[in-house]
């Protein structure tokens, strides 16, 4: 058996940024031209009239005040209200295989690792480009590495239960060398029409290489145990897929073609799930809550984090002992607890405990327990 340890981190960020002010002004226009359409139909009570946002809201709502995105046209357009991204020929890298490529080679530069060394590429992500082929393998291709790839879908844990299976896989030897990595086009399954969750999303990839810990050739991690569980819920969900095709008859333009959520019910049943996880994971390993130095956990809304660490650690977090980015990078599904990580993690010493959590539609949970070296 050997250790595997997380060696590197990368992360691709799009040029592309969109302000709560940006957003609302949109939305609002989107609003405003609805309720214009729809103005016979109010007034008679047979429709309810959109409301505006605001980014006071928004912020109230989440702790967001900006993404990064792909594309912003489409999207800041009231008359089009999703992003606008050109169709690639199939002789072309895919728009998710592009972004997986420049967080990969980030990550294997600072694992000092070559891409031929890597066996094994893990695609872990909330919504996938294609069905097949699998775009791990198209990464695989792309990047020089050998070994095997497959994809993966967990939603928001997809990172998690991503670096898992490869933990496990270098553990038992099967591979040596793996990469984990998590395209999230967020933007393209958002319903920016909503006003309950048009501000949610944004755009961004990040991978991490995982290896047996006598590789390592820098500073790294070391995995002590990972821990996933999962329980069918439908308070998140998307009904899009292949299937689409067999039910022609109003599905054009059907609301749970997208993200869907029950935030209300997601906050009650999903919290709990997650604080007992971890406060479980942490007691098979021994470790206690002022062992741990610092949690990244998932990236969804603030305040789900600031009850998740409270529970953990038995106190408020102090600043830095939970490390927030949506305030930045919105809500990245799997990928929001990496770049927690990937940006929050160069200032731990030697023999510093620290967990990283993701958490969502399933609902699903994974956990990684990680020290210092």
């Amino acid at each position: 058996m050997f250790k595997p340890a997380i060696t590197g981190t990368g992360v691709f960020t799009p040029d592309q940024v969109i302000t709560n002010d940006e957003l609302v002004e949109a939305f609002n226009g989107y609003a405003d031209l609805m309720n214009e359409k729809n103005a016979d139909a109010i007034a008679a009570g047979e429709a309810t009239p959109v409301p505006h946002s605001s980014s006071d809201f928004i912020f109230q709502a989440s702790g967001i005040e900006q993404r990064y995105v792909i594309d912003k046209t489409g999207v800041l357009d009231p008359n089009i209200m999703h992003p606008l991204l050109p169709e690639r020929s199939d002789d072309e890298v895919s728009l998710m295989a592009e972004m997986a490529l420049d967080a990969c080679k980030k990550a294997l530069t600072q694992a000092q690792v070559s891409a031929e060394d890597i066996d094994l590429v893990i695609c872990a992500a909330s919504n996938l480009e294609r069905a097949y082929p699998a775009v791990a393998v198209e990464i695989q291709e792309a990047l020089g590495a050998g070994g095997f790839a497959f994809d993966m879908n967990v939603a928001c844990s997809s990172a998690t239960f991503g670096i898992q299976a490869a933990a496990d896989m270098v553990r038992a030897g099967s591979v040596r060398k793996a990469i984990v990595v998590n395209p999230e086009i967020c933007s393209a399954h958002l319903e920016w029409r909503d006003r309950d969750c048009h501000f949610i999303f944004g755009d961004v990839a990040t991978a991490t290489v995982i290896e047996r810990e006598e590789d390592a050739k820098g500073e790294y991690f070391e995995i002590l145990s990972t821990s996933c569980a999962t329980q069918f819920s439908n308070n998140i969900r998307n009904n899009n897929g292949f299937l689409r095709r067999s039910r022609p008859y109003g599905m054009e333009d059907r609301r749970d073609m997208q993200f869907m959520q029950n935030g209300r019910k997601v906050f009650k049943e999903v919290l709990p799930m997650v604080s007992k996880h971890i406060l479980a994971q942490m007691a098979e390993n021994d470790v206690k809550n002022t062992d741990l130095k610092r949690i990244w956990l998932h990236q969804a809304n603030k305040s789900m984090n600031d009850f998740i660490g409270k529970k953990v650690l038995g106190r408020t977090p102090e600043p830095g002992e939970q490390p927030n980015i949506l305030q930045d990078y919105a809500n990245t599904s799997s990928a929001g607890s990496i770049i927690a990580f990937s940006q929050n993690s160069d200032d731990l010493h030697a023999g510093d405990y620290g967990l990283i959590c993701s958490f969502g539609a399933g609902y699903s949970v994974g956990s990684i327990l990680v020290r210092r070296h």
